[in-house]
């Protein structure tokens, strides 16, 4: 767990950085720069960019992590990298001309409730840039050199949408130019991490066929279901918006959902690394060594997640005060999306295991049922409820699917994530909500916050450490005092 903990570590400080800048971006410069129509239109075509991205990839990010490890010599590599960058072209293509021939109809029928009709074609040229950046990334993945790409995709792209709203304060372009220039940004970004991806290790083309192609491309082909599926049931619930609400409320419940995302940072961080040494694991058929790192990665992420979702609780109303008013109405999203994030946080690396396991094709056609369950969801709760019915539906998709995934790892590859520390770890936080939530400083709330804050992580920490229910979480905490002695 060495190398783990170790680019975890830098993975989940560049992460909270770029949150930190996100914070800044989504909770004060989108409203008071873009204003709500467009903050709105942003985070439509972001989500709805988001949800289709694991289809202009083709599963490749994916499949280059699985079977990687299989390849000993540098031409099987390259036959097998060459194979899997041309890979996405057999979706991209016939998206690209059905999107162009239908255009008048799709950006019309998407159009139904809010006119985003302009701006639609916007979405695939994102997710192919999305699609394409998570493919290089894979590639310097595999390399186990997770960190750049990580500083590229949390505080780079975030920095540069930063200077973009700037520019719309300062009146340098127009806030339609500000949603085209967010699709260069996402070009830009992937342009970098080509360079870089090259640079770990030079991209070397040989267009001959690798002798397991049929093995990659049914690989390939389940697995865009699958991540499509994992994308629908994350995102699926803002571009729902734009068909039953006015534009201006998928704002107000993109803020309660980046507060929420935040609990999610400490698994983002972490799976960068693990996903590429589980695969190798199973591959070597090292069961035991596999599910001690499945029981490590639980209790560390549940550790370090409770800690950001119980901070996030304890002061979230305090959080809503510094918004303006109209953004208010979104904490009851944030406690239940928050809970969705924290019960798939605490699976480990359970996605890891699943996808580069021979069962992947059985959870995904179950995967699929739910994402249309979510869909009828979203339907039958987003008019009724407005944006706390999108995060009911979410809540209720994310944990199905959640559960599914688990009693799969569980029962078909006997792996079991879950310990006594796991329930000694879930009572610390529920103690802890109760004795902080209902505690209010008569201070501004950004000093309230930040006492608040101190004091949680203080005796959360404290209590944690002294159970030592987290070995990992343990030798940090005790790295970090060694410093300050």
């Amino acid at each position: 767990m060495g190398i783990v903990i170790n680019q975890s570590i830098k993975n989940v400080v560049i992460t909270y950085i770029g949150f930190g800048i996100g914070a800044i971006n989504s909770l004060f410069m989108y409203p008071h720069f873009l204003g709500e129509k467009y903050y709105g239109l942003t985070g439509y075509i972001l989500s709805s960019a988001n949800v289709i991205f694991p289809l202009m990839a083709f599963g490749v990010h994916n499949t280059l992590i699985k079977f990687f490890s299989q390849y000993k010599s540098e031409q099987e590599k390259s036959q097998f990298l060459s194979f899997v960058l041309a890979l996405p072209f057999l979706a991209i293509i016939p998206i690209l001309i059905f999107g162009f021939i239908g255009y008048d109809w799709i950006a019309t029928f998407l159009s139904r409730k809010n006119d985003v009709y302009n701006y639609v074609w916007q979405i695939p040229v994102i997710a192919i840039c999305m699609g394409y950046f998570e493919i290089f990334y894979a590639w310097v993945k595999v390399h186990l050199q997770s960190v750049f790409g990580n500083f590229i995709k949390e505080i780079g792209l975030r920095i540069l949408i930063s200077i973009f709203l700037f520019a719309v304060y300062f009146q340098y372009i127009t806030v339609d130019e500000f949603i085209t220039a967010t699709m260069y940004v996402y070009l830009v970004s992937t342009l970098i991490m080509l360079f870089y991806a090259n640079k770990v290790k030079k991209i070397v083309f040989d267009f001959k066929l690798p002798e397991n192609y049929k093995s990659i491309l049914v690989y390939s082909s389940f697995i865009i279901l699958s991540g499509s599926v994992a994308n629908m049931l994350l995102d699926l619930d803002k571009t729902m918006l734009n068909q039953y609400m006015v534009i201006n409320n998928i704002a107000y419940y993109s803020v309660a959902i980046f507060i929420a995302t935040v609990i999610a940072v400490p698994s983002r961080a972490m799976h960068q690394i693990t996903y590429p040494i589980t695969a190798k694991l199973m591959i070597d058929g090292k069961h035991d060594e596999l599910n001690d790192l499945y029981k490590k990665t639980s209790i560390t992420l549940q550790i370090v997640g409770g800690l950001v979702f119980l901070g996030i609780l304890v002061n979230i109303n305090q959080m809503y005060l510094l918004l303006q008013e109209n953004y208010r109405g979104g904490v009851f999203v944030v406690f239940v999306i928050g809970l969705s994030k924290y019960f798939d946080l605490i699976l480990g690396n359970n996605n890891a295991i699943i996808f580069n396991s021979k069962y992947y094709r059985a959870v995904l056609f179950l995967g699929l049922f739910l994402a249309f369950f979510a869909v009828t969801l979203n339907m039958i709760f987003i008019p009724k409820y407005g944006i706390n019915g999108a995060a009911i539906a979410t809540l209720i998709s994310i944990t199905l699917y959640s559960i599914a995934k688990l009693l799969f790892v569980v029962l078909r590859m006997k792996l079991f994530p879950f310990t006594y520390k796991t329930l000694i770890s879930f009572l610390v936080l529920i103690v802890l909500f109760f004795m902080f939530y209902f505690w209010e400083f008569s201070f501004h709330p950004i000093i309230n916050i930040v006492l608040k804050s101190t004091l949680v992580t203080i005796v959360y920490v404290l209590i944690n450490y002294k159970l030592k229910l987290s070995e990992d979480f343990n030798n940090v905490v005790n790295s970090i005092l060694k410093r300050f002695r």
